[in-house]
């Protein structure tokens, strides 16, 4: 979101000028803006299919906070390890738990925690399938 609020306000502040750079600049940032609201809406369709393979509601993955608790729920840990993945070793640990749920190595779930808009969209619509005793 702060490349989009970013983006605009440069919008912005080339409103006044007349030279030919600021149109060139200004459509620029449009583009960056579209590729990032489009890597943001594979993330949320791509993190919704995860919870409906893992049998969670999809629309949980729209909802700060609640959607760590349910991929949390997800991997096999407690609700109280949100207080945990304030820290950074916590997180890499869910997503490898949550890859092996899905049948997959430690390598694809630090692909998870590093490279997601990636590695969740293989997830969810590869051949994976979540099981929980995993």
């Amino acid at each position: 979101m702060s490349a989009l609020v970013s983006s605009l306000a440069f919008l912005m502040l080339q409103e006044g000028t007349n030279d030919g750079g600021g149109a060139a600049a200004a459509a620029g940032g449009g583009v960056i803006t579209i590729v990032y609201l489009a890597i943001v809406v594979l993330s949320i369709v791509a993190l919704w299919k995860v919870f409906t393979k893992a049998g969670e509601p999809g629309w949980a993955a729209i909802v700060p906070i609640y959607n760590i608790i349910v991929l949390l729920k997800i991997a096999g840990r407690p609700a109280w390890w949100l207080l945990l993945c304030l820290l950074i070793i916590p997180i890499f640990i869910v997503y490898i738990d949550v890859a092996r749920k899905f049948g997959k190595s430690t390598l694809f779930g630090l692909g998870l925690a590093f490279f997601g808009f990636i590695f969740f969209p293989i997830l969810a619509f590869g051949d994976a399938q979540y099981n929980p005793a995993a």
